[in-house]
């Protein structure tokens, strides 16, 4: 019975990279050799929510880590721009750039930092 219940478990995987690869639930299916209404079936289940939606927020963060690197050098760009171009509409351009993601990082700032402290809230409460 263990056998039956390790090559489910590396069904539901798959199924999970299949969703995050393919664009529909049938190519997903399909991939996976699965009936679509199986898959359907396990998109309900919580654990497998779960699991595809941590795999989705890994693949996410690794996208954004590798942005990061290019951040500080589109912000330079962008103040080159802003300081140097003689060209109004561009220096307007990049200078409304440069204040709206000032204003989101901020803003994200600040929710991180209400998220957190409403976790440690929680997990007191939880004790």
């Amino acid at each position: 019975m263990n056998g039956h219940g390790e090559k489910m478990n590396r069904l539901r995987e798959q199924a999970i990279a299949a969703l995050l690869e393919t664009s529909t639930l049938a190519a997903a299916a399909q991939r996976v050799g699965v009936d679509e209404s199986t898959l359907r079936s396990w998109q309900k289940d919580a654990e497998f929510a779960e699991s595809y939606r941590q795999a989705r927020r890994d693949i996410v963060s690794r996208a954004t880590d590798g942005l990061a690197g290019s951040f500080t050098k589109a912000v330079e760009n962008l103040t080159d721009i802003m300081e140097s171009s003689k060209n109004d509409a561009a220096r307007i351009a990049a200078a409304k750039t440069v204040i709206n993601l000032t204003l989101r990082a901020i803003e994200l700032d600040d929710v991180e930092e209400r998220l957190e402290r409403l976790e440690e809230q929680l997990q007191g409460e939880g004790k």
